[in-house]
């Protein structure tokens, strides 16, 4: 279940799909591991990690480390799943810092109670969804996966599981399985105006009922509420008129923001902040 930084194309099982060939095609793609970078900061954002301490994660759809890598630059320990072999190899020849299993997540987490700190997942849980041999069964599969998983997780930590749904129905699969298995929380979505920004993040928590989390780009909030189709969250937003959300003046003052709340060095803000720049001749 390798997760890639772009929405996959169902054709196939994935340990199929993403074949040699594939895994390095994607891994060498410079926009797919910038993308795969983004989405594994806000991942590793939204599980709320204790600042004071390494910890350590589980990453499920691995594939080929590229989500593991911010992991690793963050000073956290993670062991990777993974049901594409291609994609395995590719991280073991780019000696990725992690430890690598090749399993199908749907047969569930082989790991001891309590084990993880944190877990979070890059574009992968979506193909569990996928009835690719007779005897699968998607809701089985996934309960199976969610169970084994909040059993695998310490008490008090999260999930943080960023998907590309096909629609709200797979959605509500996917979110009904993981709170049949014990699981609180719900849906973030981050940018929900933008068709190419906007992105799904399913915060789970383990044996607490916290907050969820915000959603970027939610913040310019209009005063209606609106009853997300697949959760009981309300997020509130209007709608951006003119321009797309990301990389605007407000998206780059959150990312500054969130890059000082994590200690990083980051240069002041002035009018001049997210102005766009005429061009040279």
């Amino acid at each position: 279940m390798a997760g890639s930084g772009r929405r996959p194309e169902h054709r196939g099982p994935p340990e199929l799909f993403y074949d040699e060939a594939e895994a390095r095609k994607y891994t060498q793609n410079s926009r797919v591991v910038e993308i795969q970078s983004q989405m594994s900061e806000r991942a590793v954002e939204l599980l709320g990690l204790p600042e004071d301490r390494a910890c350590l994660l589980l990453d499920v759809g691995c594939g080929s480390g590229l989500s593991g890598d911010y992991i690793s630059e963050e000073g956290h320990y993670w062991i990777g799943m993974d049901i594409s072999p291609a994609m395995l190899d590719v991280a073991v020849e780019r000696e990725v810092e992690g430890d690598l299993l090749l399993a199908d997540v749907g047969h569930g987490i082989p790991f001891r109670p309590g084990m993880f700190d944190g877990c979070i997942s890059i574009s992968a849980v979506q193909w569990l969804c996928n009835a690719d041999k007779k005897s699968h069964s998607p809701p089985k599969r996934l309960y199976r996966f969610f169970s084994t998983l909040y059993t695998a997780l310490a008490r008090g930590s999260r999930a943080v599981l960023q998907l590309y749904p096909e629609n709200s129905e797979q959605l509500e699969l996917i979110t009904a399985q993981a709170m049949r298995a014990g699981f609180t929380g719900g849906m973030v979505v981050d940018y929900p105006n933008s068709a190419k920004a906007k992105k799904f993040f399913l915060c789970l928590f383990v044996g607490t009922s916290g907050t969820l989390p915000k959603g970027l780009g939610t913040e310019c909030a209009s005063e209606e509420p609106q009853q997300a189709k697949f959760t009981n969250e309300r997020t509130r937003f209007r709608n951006v008129k003119g321009k797309s959300v990301k990389k605007s003046r407000d998206w780059i003052l959150e990312k500054k923001e969130r890059r000082r709340r994590q200690g990083k060095e980051v240069r002041a803000d002035t009018k001049y902040t997210g102005r766009k720049r005429r061009p040279r001749f």
